[in-house]
C-alpha cells in the first residue's frame, strides 16, 4: 500500500511508518538526553518544580527536533538511511538546537531550578543516541539483505576500492549468487584488514589451501589494476584449485563509464588483452570539451568506440564519418542511443573522394580530427595493394589536406604496429600515412600526430571472432605458425589511450601504446578450446605473405621517451611530402629493406589539384 504525498509521488506505507518511527525516536532522544543531563548535574536531587521544568524542556526539545526534521525533509526521504550525508545533517541539527535552547536555558534555567549547562551537556548524548539508533537499524537491515545459503561461497582476490564496492553490492543483495567468505591480498599492510565484515585470510600463493579451508567454489578477481599477465596467473591458480573463476570490471572502466561492480565469468579477452589505463581526464577535456570533433572510419570497431568515449567528454559537436551506412547506424546507436540516421552527427562520405571531403570540412569546420578510416586486413591487401594505396595513403592525404585547409588544430592518425619495420603492403601504407601526418604537423606547427598499437581484441574480422566461429562449428582452429606471437589490447582500452595521446602528443610525433608482453597465438587457441569444453584440432597453415613471426611496436632506428604518460612512448616520425611519393614504385612493389624505415619511396605522384592545395 502507498500514500500520496503530493506532486504525484507515492510513498509505500511501510516506508512512511518507518520514517515516522525514526522521528519519534529522535524526539525521545532529546527527552532522554535532557533528563540524563539534569540528573547527572544534580546527582538525582532536585525539587519538584525542577523535575516539571525538565520534562517540559525535554518535550519541547523533542518537538523542535521533529518539526525541524520535517521542515528540512530529514524524515521525508531527503537522505539515504544511515548515510554520511544524513549523519552530517543530524549533527548540524543537534548543534543548532543545542545553541538555540541554551540561549533560553542559560539565562532563565536557574529560575525553574534547571542547571544552565543542561542543554550543552545533553547535546552530545542526544547525538550519540540518534546515531546509535541508525547504526543498529542499519546493521539489522544489512543482515537481512545478505545472500542466503543458496549463494556459492567465494574467495575475493583484492582488498582495495573495487573489492570494497563489490562487497557492498554482494552483501546488500539477498538474491546474490555468490557469498564472499574471505579476501586474498598480497599487500602485507592488509594482512589484518577486515572489509565490510570479510577478513583478509591469505595471499594469492595460498589459493588452493584457502579454497579447501573455506569450502569456496568460486574465485572472484577484484583487482582494479589487474592486467592480462596477472589475470592469467590467478586464473590458472583458481582452475588448479577447482574454482570457477570470475572477474570484475577494471578500475578505468568504473571511472570512465560508472560501470556497476558486478561479476562475470572470465573471458579470453581478459587473459590476453586487459591493460588498465590511467586516464588523465583534464588533459583530454582541454582539447575535446566544447570542440567540434570529427572521427573518420566511425563505423568501424575502433572508430565507433572512439565516438562513444569522446561523447563522454562533452564535445561541442561530434561528427561520425564513414562510407558504410550500416556501420554509421551502429555507431550512432552506441553513441547517442538511436540509429535514426537523420541527424547531422552522421556523415556519409568516402575519404578517397577528396573534393567531397573538402566540402564537408569547409562546411562543418571540425577543430579536432581522429583519423581511424583504413583498410586493415593484411592478406587481402597483399592481393590488392592498390586498394591500400587508395585508402591508407591517398585517403589519409585527403583527410590531411582538408584538415590543413580549415586549420584543424589537433589531428590524431590511428596507426598500427605493422608500420614499424614494415614488411607488408598494410605496414608500408600505414608507415607512409605516419610520415604524411608528421609532414603536416611540421608544416602547420599544429598537433598532427600518429598513434601506433597492435591488435585490438574483438574488432571485426580479427583473430578472436574467427577462432570463436571455428570453435562453434567444430573446428579445426587454424594457426599460422606454432611460435607466432602478437600484441593485444581491448578496443575500449586502446581508444582510451588514443584519446589520451591527443592531449599529450606534439607535432609530428608517433605515440606508441604500451601493450604489455606479446602473447602466443597457439596459447590463445588452446585456452579458447579449453574454455569451450570441446575437443578441437589445431592446424598450422604457415605464415602468409608479408606476415611477421613476431610483431614489433618500435622501428629499428626509433628512440623512445615517456615524458607524460606511463603507458605511452613518444618517438619522432620521418616526414614525406606528397611530391616525394612514387606511385610507380608502389605498383612495382619496390618496397624497402625490412629494417630501413627511411628509404620508403611509396607515395603517390599526386594529381595536380592536390599539389595546388598543398601550396595554397
Amino acid at each position: 500500500m502507498t500514500l500520496d504525498i503530493g506532486g504525484g509521488v507515492r510513498v509505500p506505507q511501510e516506508q512512511q511508518r518507518r520514517r515516522a518511527l525514526v522521528a519519534v525516536l529522535d524526539g525521545l532522544s532529546w527527552w532522554l538526553g535532557i533528563f540524563f543531563a539534569v540528573t547527572l548535574r544534580l546527582d538525582f536531587t532536585m525539587p519538584a518544580v525542577g523535575w516539571v521544568a525538565t520534562v517540559v524542556l525535554g518535550v519541547t526539545a523533542g518537538l523542535v527536533q521533529v518539526v525541524a526534521g520535517y521542515v528540512v525533509a530529514l524524515y521525508r526521504g531527503r537522505f539515504s538511511y544511515a548515510s554520511f550525508d544524513e549523519t552530517r545533517a543530524i549533527a548540524a541539527m543537534v548543534l543548532c538546537e543545542t545553541l538555540l535552547l541554551s540561549a533560553f536555558v542559560i539565562p532563565f534555567g536557574p529560575i525553574v531550578s534547571v542547571p544552565r549547562g543542561t542543554v550543552l551537556l545533553a547535546g552530545p548524548f542526544v547525538l550519540v543516541l540518534m546515531l546509535g539508533i541508525r547504526y543498529f537499524a542499519r546493521l539489522s537491515m544489512e543482515r537481512a539483505r545478505k545472500p542466503g545459503d543458496h549463494a556459492a561461497p567465494a574467495l575475493v582476490v583484492g582488498a582495495g576500492f573495487v573489492a570494497d564496492r563489490l562487497l557492498h553490492t554482494l552483501l546488500t543483495d539477498p538474491k546474490a549468487k555468490i557469498r564472499p567468505v574471505g579476501l586474498i591480498d598480497d599487500d602485507p599492510a592488509k594482512r589484518n584488514l577486515v572489509l565490510r565484515g570479510v577478513p583478509v585470510i591469505g595471499r594469492s600463493s595460498d589459493i588452493m589451501t584457502l579454497a579447501k579451508a573455506t569450502g569456496a567454489t568460486t574465485l572472484v578477481i577484484a583487482v582494479g589494476s589487474a592486467d592480462s599477465v596477472l589475470l592469467r596467473r590467478l586464473s590458472d591458480q583458481g582452475e588448479a584449485a577447482g574454482l570457477q573463476v570470475a572477474v570484475t570490471p577494471s578500475l578505468s572502466d568504473l571511472v570512465l563509464d560508472g560501470t556497476k561492480v558486478d561479476v562475470r565469468d572470465i573471458r579470453i579477452e581478459d587473459l590476453i588483452g586487459r591493460h588498465p589505463v590511467d586516464t588523465n581526464v583534464e588533459s583530454i577535456a582541454g582539447y575535446v570539451t566544447g570542440r567540434r570533433v570529427l572521427v573518420t572510419g566511425a563505423g568501424g570497431s575502433i572508430g565507433s568506440e572512439l565516438c562513444r568515449q569522446l561523447a563522454k567528454f562533452g564535445p561541442g559537436e561530434l561528427m561520425m564519418l564513414d562510407r558504410d551506412e550500416t556501420g554509421l547506424q551502429h555507431a550512432q546507436l552506441g553513441t547517442f542511443g538511436h540509429g535514426l540516421l537523420h541527424t547531422k552527427d552522421v556523415v556519409l562520405a568516402d575519404i578517397r573522394d577528396a573534393e567531397h571531403l573538402s566540402e564537408i570540412f569547409a562546411e562543418r569546420r571540425p577543430e579536432v580530427v581522429f583519423h581511424a578510416a583504413a583498410l586493415k586486413h593484411l592478406p587481402m591487401l597483399e592481393q590488392y595493394p592498390d586498394e591500400a594505396w587508395k585508402t591508407n595513403v591517398l585517403g589519409t592525404l585527403n583527410v590531411l589536406d582538408a584538415s590543413m585547409r580549415i586549420g584543424v588544430h589537433t589531428f590524431v592518425n590511428v596507426s598500427t604496429d605493422k608500420a614499424a619495420n614494415p614488411t607488408s603492403v598494410l605496414g608500408h601504407s600505414k608507415r607512409v600515412a605516419e610520415k604524411l601526418t608528421a609532414w603536416a604537423g611540421e608544416r602547420t606547427g599544429m598537433t598532427y600526430l600518429s598513434v601506433r598499437f597492435g591488435n585490438v581484441i574483438g574488432s571485426r574480422g580479427s583473430m578472436l571472432p574467427t577462432f570463436q566461429s571455428l570453435i562453434r562449428t567444430g573446428g579445426p582452429v587454424t594457426v599460422t605458425h606454432p611460435e607466432v606471437t602478437r600484441y593485444f589490447m581491448t578496443i575500449p582500452e586502446a581508444c582510451q589511450l588514443v584519446i589520451q595521446a591527443g592531449g599529450i602528443g606534439r607535432p609530428g610525433e608517433v605515440l606508441i601504446l604500451d601493450m604489455g608482453e606479446p602473447v602466443s597465438i597457439l596459447e590463445v587457441a588452446k585456452r579458447m578450446i579449453s574454455m569451450s569444453g570441446k575437443d578441437i584440432e589445431i592446424v598450422f597453415t604457415g605464415l602468409r605473405a608479408g606476415e611477421k613471426l613476431h610483431e614489433e611496436l618500435v622501428g629499428a632506428r626509433e628512440t623512445l621517451e615517456r615524458p607524460f604518460h606511463p603507458k605511452i612512448s613518444h618517438t619522432r616520425a620521418d616526414t614525406i611530402s606528397p611530391e616525394q611519393l612514387d606511385l610507380v614504385g608502389w605498383k612495382e612493389r619496390r618496397f624497402t629493406r625490412p629494417h630501413d624505415n627511411d628509404a620508403v619511396d611509396l607515395g603517390a605522384l599526386r594529381p595536380t589539384h592536390h599539389k595546388a592545395a598543398m601550396n595554397g
